[in-house]
């Protein structure tokens, strides 16, 4: 029995499980930056989804860390 993983799909909208996951950051941590703004996120009826591009602008506006 092969255990081949399927190549990750690039996907356009993100469940927030998913962005933290795409993220490397825990889901509560997702959830608590849509709450302060710092993620922005849009409501498919009772849904929360991100974009791909609300993440990629999260994270090219990260602020290294100093030296």
């Amino acid at each position: 029995m092969s255990t081949a993983m399927a190549a990750p799909v690039d996907r356009l909208l993100y469940k927030p499980e998913e962005a933290a996951e795409a993220l490397a950051i825990g889901r509560s941590t997702v959830y608590a930056l849509m709450a302060e703004g710092a993620l922005t996120y849009i409501k498919l009826g009772r849904t929360r989804r991100i974009r791909r591009t609300d993440l990629e602008a999260y994270v090219a506006n990260l602020s290294p860390m100093p030296n």
